[in-house]
């Protein structure tokens, strides 16, 4: 008879069988399979039960955990109500935008259909999450993390920590996620968050006055003297964060895919779709529990003050509950402060990371510039009776068909190569306009914020370099205060009110790639563009349009082909057929072992 610990480890071995089978038996780099049903679930993040967006009924949903290189394939079904997409914030997808997960890249999936995404990893490692990027989803929930290790033949730039824990950080809003969408839609402001979650759970109990009982809230178990990796991610709708741990220092270790220099800081200010790494070490003498604080930023209501994300570090000795004041936050208006502390966040350019040699050999600082946008944003206003929020006055139109496949298909009209340099002298308008890339080209671009608030920008496709942020209009002579050595490499950057921040990106990723808000608001109501990258040569190796491609818009009669096999049906997927072959080999392996 076979133990049970042999049985236990076979099991747990069946994940690298599976590994093993597909690297083995067809070559290349591993595969690995995720089969996710996206539904309404039933949480009560506040107190009171509200309906939420989960994965497997998670909520968050589950961390997408992988290795350089690797092959990613996830069966998402949409038990939702409406359409579906999920784009993975800051995963590259070299030569694939197909698999993006955004408007402009794919038609939605459907209520109540199912789609296949399957992508590589390639040469990238750090810390990253998925969301739906539709029609608000995003503040209903649906998020989860994405890491992505480094290969054992390249070694951390630290000591291999004792433990890895993903924290969300969001504001939230009992209100449904199609409310909020139709309060933007008519102009109406988002308001105070009804509170700030960690990890899709409440604040801890740590004033009677400000958060009622019963209310969940995430307890984080740790060991005394062991140093942990907290990858901490702001998944939230338009609210900056700062986020701290009482007593403990945060080492900076890794941004967005880049490596950093390592400085220990107190608290951290996260801004929307940003993701950091800290290493945190247990080096208290536990005489009590310790606050996980989030609080909101550069906000001036009373309101706010009630409105704080409160969680609990727990060492395995501790000898009672966190109480007392919350660690102070940084001065609510400093925008000077928060400013500084990004600047002070730099590439560590002699650490190696999805490759062997120095993230530094790439020296961006000596490429010659050959495009330059000054991208300035303003707030909502109306145009043609709707609001809409612009980017160098145009508000961002989808059409019915995805840029990608109008493209392939070579539609007329669909999209214009058209987006200005700067603002133009003319009236604010909606239209489908995209930024003309160079394939292989260095763009420069200073986003402008013009608004009251601090905005996020995001890139997909790309890691660019933020080489100056500074308040004031940029000129031509804000060059010269520009870091060319060790700017981050990242996704995701802020820009303060009344500020620029600029940033450098070299365009070798072949694609139509979404460049956008990550405030919801602002991005729900048209600030986005995206920018066309097209190799003149013909290149083999990069995707082709999916076998498992969804039609709408124009080309909708070419969905009745495919409606059958991507339809809900009792029919295995791509993942249920390989785990039944896999099923067949284990079986076949422990039948020969107990002979």
């Amino acid at each position: 008879m076979l133990s049970a610990s042999y049985l236990c480890s076979s099991c747990v071995s069946f994940f690298f069988i599976r590994l093993w089978l597909l690297n083995g038996c067809f070559g290349g780099d591993p595969y690995v399979f995720y089969d996710w049903t996206i539904s309404y679930v039933t949480a009560s993040p506040l107190g009171d039960k509200q309906q939420v967006i989960g994965i497997n009924g998670q909520f968050p949903g589950p961390i997408l955990n992988v290795t350089t290189n690797w092959n990613v394939v996830v069966n998402v079904k949409n038990d939702l109500d409406e359409p579906l997409l999920l784009t993975w914030n800051g995963v590259q997808h070299r030569k694939n935008s197909w698999q993006d997960g955004v408007l402009g890249t794919n038609c939605p999936i459907p209520a109540g259909w199912n789609w296949t995404y399957q992508f590589q990893v390639k040469d990238q490692i750090g810390s990253f999450f998925y969301f739906p990027s539709l029609d608000f989803q995003r503040a209903a929930g649906g998020y989860g993390g994405i890491i992505i290790n480094n290969r054992d033949v390249i070694p951390l730039p630290f000591a291999v920590p004792d433990g890895d824990i993903t924290i969300f950080i969001s504001d939230w809003y009992t209100k449904s996620h199609k409310k909020l969408r139709k309060d933007v839609e008519n102009g109406v402001d988002l308001g105070v968050p009804d509170g700030i979650l960690i990890n899709g759970l409440g604040p801890y109990h740590y004033d009677a006055a400000i958060v009622p009982d019963g209310i969940p809230y995430q307890l984080i178990n740790v060991e005394p003297g062991k140093t942990y990796r907290l990858r901490v991610h702001n998944v939230g709708i338009s609210t900056s964060l700062n986020f701290r741990i009482q007593n403990h220092n945060l080492l900076l270790v890794e941004t967005e895919g880049s490596y950093t220099v390592q400085q220990n800081y107190t608290n951290m200010d996260i801004h929307v779709g940003q993701s950091f790494s800290f290493l945190v070490t247990m080096d208290q003498n536990a005489s009590s529990d310790y606050y996980i604080v989030a609080s909101p930023r550069f906000v001036n209501s009373s309101e706010w003050n009630k409105v704080t994300g409160v969680a609990i570090l727990h060492y395995s000795n501790s000898l009672g509950p966190a109480s007392g004041p919350l660690p102070d936050p940084p001065n609510a208006y400093d925008t000077y402060f928060s400013m500084n502390q990004a600047r002070s966040i730099r590439w560590n350019v002699s650490a190696g990371a999805a490759r062997p040699n120095p993230q530094g050999s790439f020296k961006y600082g000596q490429i010659t510039v050959t495009d330059v946008y000054v991208i300035l944003n303003r707030p909502a206003e109306l145009i043609e009776g709707k609001w809409h929020t612009t980017l160098n006055g145009i508000s961002y139109l989808p059409p019915s068909t995805p840029l990608m496949l109008a493209q392939q298909f070579n539609i007329p009209g669909a999209y214009k190569l058209d987006f200005p340099y700067k603002l133009m002298n003319r009236a604010p308008k909606v239209d489908t306009s995209l930024i003309n890339g160079t394939y292989k080209g260095f763009m420069e671009i200073i986003f402008q914020n013009n608004d009251t608030t601090v905005q996020s920008y995001h890139m997909d496709g790309y890691a660019f370099f933020v080489v100056g942020m500074d308040f004031g209009v940029w000129t031509e002579n804000s060059r010269g205060t520009y870091n060319k050595w060790d700017g981050v490499a990242r996704s995701t950057t802020q820009v303060f009110p009344g500020a620029w921040t600029a940033i450098l990106v070299y365009l070798d990723n072949a694609g139509i790639w979404n460049l956008r808000a990550e405030n919801l608001d602002t991005w729900y109501l048209g600030q986005e563009v995206y920018v066309n990258v097209i190799n003149p040569e013909i290149d083999k190796s990069a995707p082709l349009l999916p076998d498992n491609a969804i039609y709408c818009g124009l080309l909708s009669s070419l969905q009745k082909d495919q409606a059958q096999r991507i339809n809900f049906s009792g029919a295995p997927s791509v993942v249920d057929a390989s785990i039944t072959v896999l099923l067949a080999f284990v079986i076949a392996l422990f039948s020969y072992l107990i002979r």
